[in-house]
C-alpha cells in the first residue's frame, strides 16, 4: 500500500466531519509533498494523504499510449531505464509498486472512516484526475490546489533533493518533469471540482496551506475559483495577460480575412453563443455573399461595447442578484447610446450568468439590436467570432498593475489604482495587438465589490452594500462608453487591403498624485478622449459634452484650490496656477480659468476677452519668472488647445526645449507645434474682431513629425528629440511675430 500520513484528532461523538478531497496538482518538484506535510501538521482535522510514485504514473500513461509499437516501447525504457529498477522499489507499501488504483483504494477506505483526502499526484491533465473526482460521491466535495511553477524551478528542485520516496531525484527528474509539461492541463470547475486554489509562488501557496491548515472538523470553504491562472488555460484572458502574450510569428499564419470568418447573420439576446445560423463565408456565392460581407462590414461601425460580469467570478457575489442588476442598468442605459450597442461576454455556452441575464432581458423586452449576449474570449472576438466591438471592459482588481504592455503603459499614466464602483478609460495606443487585431480603440477598467473572504476588502455578505456598489461600477462603466460614443470616436473596420487607423484627440496626461484612488464621490470615470471631427480645416466649434468623473479634475482644482494644495502653485480671484502633471518640456505649467460654463477655448467669446487676458498676463508672468531662474532656458509659448480632453478652460506656459521623458509620441508632439495649438495673443486678437474662436481640425495631430525650428522631417520621437536637443536653427517668422513667443530679451507683454 502506498504511504498514508493520518492527523490523529478526530470530532467529538455526535458530531459528523465534512469530509474533503484535495486532489493536488503540479510537476515533480512543485512542493506537493511539501504542502501535505504543512497542512497536516497544523490542522485539527483528521487528514490522510495518498501518494502515489510519480514516475510510475507518468510510466504507465506513456506506456499504454505506445504498447501497440514496439520501438516506442523499447525507446520508452532506454529513457526512462530507471523505471526497471523502480517497478521493484518499496515506495508504497511491502515492497509492492503504488498504483492509481491502490491509491484509489486507500482514498476510499480514508473516506470511510471519516478522514478527508490529500491526494498526492502529479494529476497533471484531466484524464488522471477523472478518477478521484468520483470519490465519495456527491457527499464529499472536492478541491483542487494547483502548483503552477515553471518547469525550470521544478527541475532545479528535483535534481537536488535526495531521499525521495519515488527516488526522482537527480538527473532522473529533469527528464521526467520534461516529458509532463506538454501534457499539463489546468482544472476547471466544469470537471467536478467545487474550489480550485491557483498557487504561483511561494506566497500563494503558504496561504493555501494556511487555508486548510486552519481548517476545522465542521469547517467548510466557499465554492469558486481563487488565485490567477496561467494564460495558457482555456478561461477568459484578463486584458492584461492577452497584451503580454508573445505574438505569432508573421509565417505563421496571417489574420482572417472577411471570407474565412464566420459571419452572424444576427445576435440576440436570445442564445447564448450569439453566432446561431452562421455560415462560412467560403460557402457562400454571388449575391448571398455579397449581402453578409455588407452586413459585417456595417456592423464593424457601429460602437460596441464587450463586457464580462463583474465581479461574478473570482469576487464570487450572487449570480442571481448580478443578473438583475445587469439587466436593470442596460436597460437604463440601452436609450443613451444611439445605435451603440451593449454586448455580455462569457466563455461557456453553458455560462449561468448569461443564461439568467438573457431570461430576464426577455421578460424585459429590452431591444435585441441594443444589447446581446455573445460567447467568446472578449479579447479575441474579431479575429475568432467576427464580432467587432471597439471597446471592450476589463474587470480589474484594485490595483492596476503597470507592465510591459502597451496598454500597462498606458494604463499607468492615468491611475495607480481604482476603488470599487468606479473605472478608467484608456485609450488604446495603435501598436496595441488589441488595436491592430481586434479593432479595439479603448480598455475600460471597471472594478466591483468583493464578496470573496479570500480576497482583499470582502463585504462578508453585505448584498446591501454590495449592490449599491456594483451597481454604481456598471453606471461607471456604462458612462464611460457613452462618453467614448458621445465624443465622436470613429469606428473603422478592417479587411484584407487596409488596416485599422484612428483618428484620436490629444490626450492631457494627470499627475498620478491627484490621479490616483478615485475619491469622487460621484459614479464616474477617470478619462475619456475627446475626439471631434471637423470637416474642413477651419471651422467655429462650440461643443456639449458629457465629461466623464475624471476629466473633471482640473474643474475641481480650479473651483476649490484649497483642496489640491499639492498641485496648485499660485491661487488669485479668477485664475488658479499648477504645475502640468505630466509635462512636456523642461517647464510646463497650466493656468485655469475659475469660472463656470467654460469647459474649453470654444465656450469662449468677446464677454471673455479680459479673463483671458488675465490668464495670459498670469502665464507671461511666470515664463519671465522661470526664464531668470533657469537661463538654459531661452523661449516659451502660452495657448491652447482646439479639442482638450480636460474639463475647464486651462492656458498652457511651455518652454520650448521639449525635453521630457513624457513626450513620447506623435500626438504629443503635434499638440504643441502645429495649428492645433492656438497661441493666446491670436484667441485675444481673434475674440476682440469676431466674437469667438476659430478651432483647428484635429487632423493635425496625425501630421509627420517636423522640427519646430528648421522644420525638418524625422522618423520618430526619439529621433525627433536627439534633432531638437542640438539644433540651433531659428523659429518660423510667424512665431517670431506678435509676442507667440516670450524671451528673456523680450520683455513686452503683448496683450497689455
Amino acid at each position: 500500500m502506498e504511504t498514508m500520513e493520518i492527523d490523529s484528532p478526530t470530532p467529538s461523538s455526535g458530531e459528523e466531519t465534512k469530509a474533503i478531497v484535495v486532489i493536488l496538482m503540479g510537476l515533480p518538484g512543485s512542493g506537493k509533498s511539501t504542502f501535505c506535510d504543512h497542512v497536516m501538521r497544523s490542522s485539527s482535522r483528521p487528514w490522510a494523504r495518498i501518494c502515489q510514485n510519480m514516475l510510475l504514473q507518468v510510466f504507465d500513461e506513456m506506456s499504454q499510449r505506445v504498447s501497440s509499437d514496439l520501438v516506442g516501447f523499447i525507446t520508452l525504457l532506454r529513457l526512462f531505464d530507471l523505471s526497471l529498477t523502480l517497478l521493484h522499489h518499496d515506495t508504497i507499501n511491502n515492497g509492492k509498486s503504488g498504483t492509481k488504483l491502490q491509491c484509489l483504494s486507500s482514498a476510499t477506505s480514508a473516506l470511510k472512516e471519516g478522514k478527508s483526502v490529500l491526494i498526492d499526484r502529479c494529476n497533471i491533465n484531466k484524464e488522471q484526475r477523472v478518477d478521484f473526482l468520483k470519490l465519495g460521491g456527491t457527499k464529499v466535495e472536492k478541491h483542487a490546489v494547483v502548483l503552477d511553477f515553471p518547469a525550470k524551478l521544478c527541475i532545479s528542485r528535483s535534481v537536488k533533493r535526495t531521499g525521495h520516496e519515488g527516488n526522482l531525484q537527480g538527473g532522473k527528474a529533469a527528464a521526467v518533469v520534461n516529458q509532463m509539461v506538454p501534457k499539463k492541463e489546468l482544472p476547471k470547475l466544469t470537471e467536478g471540482f467545487a474550489r480550485i486554489t491557483f498557487c504561483q509562488d511561494e506566497k500563494d501557496v503558504k496561504e493555501s496551506i494556511n487555508v486548510y491548515g486552519l481548517l476545522g472538523p465542521l469547517d467548510s470553504l466557499p465554492s469558486g475559483c481563487f488565485g490567477n491562472k496561467n494564460s495558457d488555460t482555456k478561461t477568459q484572458l484578463g486584458i492584461m495577460k492577452f497584451l503580454k502574450k508573445v505574438e505569432p510569428s508573421s509565417n505563421a499564419g496571417s489574420e482572417p480575412t472577411i471570407s474565412q470568418k464566420l459571419i452572424p447573420n444576427e445576435i440576440s439576446p436570445g442564445k447564448d453563443s450569439g453566432l446561431q445560423g452562421t455560415k462560412k463565408a467560403s460557402d457562400l456565392t454571388g449575391v448571398a455573399h455579397k449581402k453578409l460581407e455588407e452586413a459585417a462590414a456595417a456592423s464593424d461601425n457601429i460602437p460596441t461595447l464587450a463586457f464580462p460580469s463583474i465581479s461574478t467570478s473570482d469576487f464570487q457575489f450572487n449570480l442571481e442578484k448580478a443578473s438583475d442588476i445587469i439587466v436593470e442598468k442596460v436597460e437604463e442605459f440601452v436609450g443613451k447610446i444611439g445605435k451603440a450597442k451593449l454586448v455580455l461576454v462569457d466563455l461557456s455556452h453553458k455560462s449561468k450568468i448569461l443564461s439568467l441575464v438573457k431570461t430576464k432581458a426577455e421578460q424585459k423586452n429590452i431591444d435585441s439590436h441594443k444589447f446581446s449576449t455573445f460567447v467568446g474570449d472578449i479579447t479575441r472576438l474579431r479575429s475568432q467570432k467576427g464580432l467587432h466591438c471597439n471597446v471592450i471592459a476589463n474587470a480589474a482588481n484594485w490595483r492596476l498593475k503597470p507592465g510591459g504592455s502597451e496598454l500597462d503603459i498606458a494604463t499607468k499614466e492615468k491611475a495607480d489604482c481604482l476603488s470599487p464602483g468606479n473605472a478608467l478609460v484608456v485609450p488604446l495606443p495603435s501598436s496595441s495587438p488589441l488595436f491592430t487585431r481586434e479593432g479595439v480603440t479603448h480598455v475600460i477598467h471597471v472594478l466591483g465589490p468583493n464578496m470573496n473572504p479570500q480576497r482583499p476588502d470582502c463585504l462578508k455578505d453585505d448584498y446591501v452594500h454590495g449592490s449599491e456598489l456594483l451597481r454604481k461600477a456598471y453606471t461607471s462603466l456604462f458612462e464611460g462608453f457613452s462618453s467614448i460614443v458621445k465624443s465622436g470616436t470613429e469606428v473603422h473596420s478592417t479587411n484584407d487591403d487596409h488596416k485599422l487607423k484612428r483618428e484620436a484627440a490629444y490626450e492631457f496626461d494627470m499627475n498620478k498624485k491627484y490621479k490616483g484612488c478615485e475619491k469622487d464621490p460621484q459614479p464616474g470615470l477617470s478619462d475619456f478622449r475627446d475626439v471631434r471631427k471637423i470637416p474642413d480645416e477651419k471651422v467655429s466649434l462650440e461643443t456639449t459634452k458629457t465629461w466623464g468623473s475624471w476629466a473633471q479634475a482640473l474643474y475641481n482644482i480650479a473651483m476649490h484650490p484649497e483642496n489640491h494644495t499639492n498641485v496648485v502653485l499660485e491661487t488669485l480671484d479668477d485664475v488658479v496656477v499648477m504645475n502640468d502633471a505630466y509635462p512636456k518640456a523642461k517647464r510646463h505649467i497650466l493656468v485655469l480659468a475659475r469660472a463656470n460654463g467654460l469647459d474649453s477655448i470654444a465656450d469662449v467669446h468677446r464677454e471673455h476677452i479680459s479673463l483671458l487676458k488675465s490668464m495670459h498676463d498670469v502665464g507671461f508672468k511666470w515664463a519671465q519668472k522661470f526664464l531668470n531662474e533657469d537661463k538654459s532656458l531661452s523661449f516659451f509659448r502660452l495657448g491652447y488647445h482646439s479639442a482638450p480632453s480636460m474639463r475647464q478652460l486651462h492656458l498652457h506656459v511651455i518652454s520650448q526645449d521639449f525635453d521630457s521623458g513624457h513626450l513620447k509620441n506623435k500626438k504629443h508632439w503635434n499638440s504643441f507645434n502645429t495649428p492645433f495649438f492656438i497661441d493666446s495673443v491670436d484667441v485675444i486678437k481673434e475674440l476682440d474682431e469676431v466674437g469667438k474662436v476659430t478651432l483647428k481640425n484635429d487632423k493635425f495631430l496625425s501630421m509627420e513629425l517636423r522640427c519646430h525650428r528648421c522644420k525638418s522631417v524625422h522618423p520618430n520621437v526619439p529621433r525627433l528629440k536627439a534633432h531638437i536637443s542640438s539644433c540651433q536653427a531659428s523659429f518660423p517668422a510667424a512665431l517670431l511675430q506678435n509676442g507667440r513667443l516670450v524671451s528673456s530679451e523680450d520683455n513686452t507683454n503683448f496683450c497689455e
